[in-house]
């Protein structure tokens, strides 16, 4: 296990399998709920796989404008069932869809006033199945300062980070890391990314960038080991670190 890196991600809806890859070698984890909001990003939804195809599954939210995920609200029950249904009536053949759902339904069957608190035990309940320990964080809980890369110096000093670890879009040209301030105050920079490794599925063929629902469902204990196949993680100039 690896102290010292800070992995920082918006807690999306039953995120997809790269949200988990990354932090499979770290002991904490942050998750940005202070951020704005954006309306249609995966905070809200994403696929599972049915019988017919891949299934968008959207959760309803009361939004206003400039609102940060943490302030979210969520419109109404309805769509729980409506969830719930889908996911039961797609997993329900898959090998290990009994193990896990009976603390799924629970989820499902409570009701949930904020978008965050309902991510946060989705993802809590995902990275226990994926046997991922770890401190769960959320930035709002620490009122950092500044934005961009600013924001994140500032939180690999709250929690005591010498590496910052991000996505592949992050870091990319058109991204918004500032490397120099991040090296001027001490921060190296890791780059995560991960590429779908086929695995069995409740259909025939193989369904890529679905929610991680659907590997812990079909493959069980083998998921983390697909994880851990598919993740790569690399120094920003380029020098392998993990893999």
């Amino acid at each position: 296990m690896i102290s010292g890196v800070l992995v920082a991600h918006q807690p999306a809806y039953l995120p997809w399998p790269g949200f988990f890859s990354r932090l499979l070698d770290v002991d904490q984890f942050l998750l940005l709920d202070h951020v704005q909001f954006s309306r249609g990003g995966w905070q809200q939804r994403n696929y599972v796989r049915t019988a017919a195809g891949r299934q968008l599954m959207t959760v309803p939210v009361i939004h206003h404008a400039g609102q940060s995920i943490s302030q979210v609200q969520i419109s109404g029950d309805r769509w729980r069932l409506r969830h719930w249904r889908t996911i039961s009536q797609a997993y329900r053949r898959a090998p290990y869809y009994g193990q896990w759902s009976e603390q799924l339904e629970g989820i499902y069957a409570r009701s949930w006033e904020r978008l965050a608190d309902l991510n946060v035990a989705l993802i809590e309940l995902l990275l226990d199945a994926f046997g991922i320990r770890l401190r769960l964080l959320r930035s709002s809980h620490l009122q950092p300062a500044g934005r961009s890369t600013s924001m994140l110096a500032s939180l690999c000093e709250l929690t005591g980070s010498t590496i910052l670890r991000v996505g592949a879009g992050a870091a990319g040209t058109s991204g918004y890391l500032d490397q120099a301030l991040l090296a001027g105050v001490g921060i190296s920079v890791e780059v995560a990314s991960y590429t779908s490794c086929p695995y069995p599925q409740a259909f025939p063929g193989f369904t890529g960038n679905l929610s991680a629902l659907d590997l812990l469902l079909n493959c069980g204990p083998k998921a983390r080991e697909i994880l851990a196949e598919g993740s790569d993680i690399t120094r920003l100039r380029g020098e392998a670190v993990a893999g």
